[in-house]
């Protein structure tokens, strides 16, 4: 164990929250980076993260606590109040839980391409330290993920992060059962630490973010009836945006046969089809685009298209949206 680092508090602990969600790396990071403050920097430290199906694409929270060798660390509530919050995908800032609790002088990292300002930004301290990188796409050309782009940036962002420690942890976390990526890992992690962004201006909050919480807490008297689902996933006001990791598949209608392999290989059936001039269908069904609001991004259109008509394009901002074909237009308001 190396000797301890000061941490900025006396009185409490320094806390962080990783929003993301699955297949992003949230939980291995807040792993790893509680591990080596442990270990390395001589910290108490305790990580856990909060997820339900472990799938690519649903919900995650990882909560890191640290305190002082000589402060216990007794609790494994979540962490609602903290000092970091480090989001790993742009579109869960539009969910205030997202930034929920972060203090007054806390700081956000959050990944986004150059020149995009959030909305959601705006309900932040305005003397908070609000960092943008864009993570995903330095994690696709370093072939790493958006965890080891993020943790460079924690380690420039946070004065008592060590950033020669944090990168070897992370060679260790790999070099033995993953030695393939060990190097893009590194190089990835150290694009965080020098591709960062500050945004001066960005929080136009006065004091800490308020804590959101469930209300009432739900007990014996206050638990919702059993075997009744509240909010199905399947229905059509289900939004599935937030779980596409960069990517977008998008339809090039001239090289599009029509054949429907996509349609069938799709497991959330979020291709839009058109009969043409009120023909029979299904001979003069065509296919028009896609409704990307229950588009997940699993690809499986263009691995499986024969013509070549489904692509992968990076999903820049506002590309979905000029792109997208409802399924129900109805519901676009």
């Amino acid at each position: 164990m190396g000797n301890a680092v000061s941490l900025p508090y006396k009185d409490r602990f320094f806390e962080l929250r990783f929003e993301s969600i699955g297949g992003l790396g949230a939980h291995v990071g807040g792993q790893l980076l509680a591990k080596a403050a442990v270990l390395r920097m001589g910290l108490n430290g305790a990580h856990f993260s909060s997820y339900g199906s472990e799938k690519k694409g649903s919900p995650v929270k990882s909560f890191i606590r640290l305190g002082p060798p000589g402060k216990l660390i007794r609790t494994s509530a979540p962490v609602e109040t903290p000092d970091v919050v480090v989001v790993f995908h742009r579109a869960l800032l539009a969910d205030p839980a997202t930034t929920a609790g972060l203090r007054a002088g806390g700081t956000l990292i959050f990944t986004g391409p150059p020149d995009e300002v959030p909305d959601g930004l705006a309900r932040l301290p305005r003397t908070a330290k609000i960092i943008r990188i864009d993570a995903q796409r330095i994690a696709a050309e370093e072939n790493s993920r958006p965890n080891a782009v993020l943790i460079g940036t924690l380690a420039q962002a946070v004065p008592f992060f060590d950033g020669d420690i944090l990168l070897h942890a992370l060679n260790d976390q790999f070099s033995h059962k993953h030695p393939d990526v060990a190097a893009g890992n590194a190089a990835a992690f150290c694009r965080g630490m020098a591709e960062f962004e500050l945004l001066p201006g960005a929080g136009q909050a006065d004091g800490d973010v308020p804590v959101i919480r469930s209300d009432p807490l739900w007990g014996y008297e206050t638990a919702p009836p059993g075997g009744i689902i509240l909010n199905a996933g399947s229905t059509a006001w289900n939004d599935l945006s937030t779980s596409r990791t960069g990517w977008l598949p998008v339809l090039d209608a001239d090289k599009c046969i029509h054949c429907g392999m996509c349609d069938m290989v799709c497991p959330d059936l979020c291709l839009v089809w058109h009969a043409e001039d009120n023909q029979p269908v299904p001979a003069a069904t065509k296919l028009v685009g896609v409704d990307y609001r229950y588009c997940k991004g699993c690809l499986r259109c263009i691995e499986t298209c024969p013509t070549s008509a489904m692509t992968r394009e990076p999903e820049t901002p506002g590309l979905a949206a000029q792109l997208n074909k409802p399924l129900f237009p109805q519901l676009v308001s």
